[in-house]
């Protein structure tokens, strides 16, 4: 019967490291996530926790107007204002979703950079995520998320100032 080497003994692989394809596209992909943040950070947030992206140029949300209720992402831009701030209680308060997108946009900014410089793929730590929960838990919290918007609209606390 053959014994197996113990670990310990074993040869280290070394990974391999990404051809200049895709650290550019890893550099790409941390712009991409850096840009909102930095859109966000030239905004002044509405202290009514609504209607930030009115300075970007957008209308009003139609949903609002017709149903008196907020659409799923209203307050996203207000939020990501406030998170850009370092104000992240007013950021969970207007759009609990806005936070963890602003969240996720940072980490993957950090996680592009650092497969673009060091051409070692980030892959690995995916490895650890449980498959098939995280979209679920995504939408999840996405439904709470606007819960908790249509709750404060509805209850005049809507807002931070």
């Amino acid at each position: 019967m053959p014994q197996s080497v113990p670990p310990i003994f074993s040869l280290r692989v070394t990974p391999a490291r990404l051809g200049i394809i895709g650290r550019l596209v890893a550099l790409a992909a941390a712009a991409v996530c850096l840009v909102p943040l930095i859109i966000a950070a030239r905004l002044t947030p509405n202290p009514t926790g609504l209607g930030t992206h009115i300075q970007l140029g957008f209308a009003p949300c139609p949903f609002d107007l017709y149903w008196g209720i907020p659409c799923p992402f209203c307050g996203m831009t207000t939020s990501w204002a406030w998170f850009v701030r370092g104000n992240l209680i007013a950021s969970l308060w207007v759009q609990p979703m806005g936070t963890l997108l602003a969240w996720l946009a940072v980490m993957m900014f950090w996680c592009g950079l650092y497969v673009g410089l060091t051409g070692r793929g980030a892959h690995r730590l995916l490895q650890y995520a449980p498959s098939g929960y995280i979209m679920r838990g995504l939408l999840l919290a996405a439904a709470l998320a606007w819960n908790w918007k249509i709750f404060i609209q509805l209850h005049h606390l809507d807002g931070w100032h």
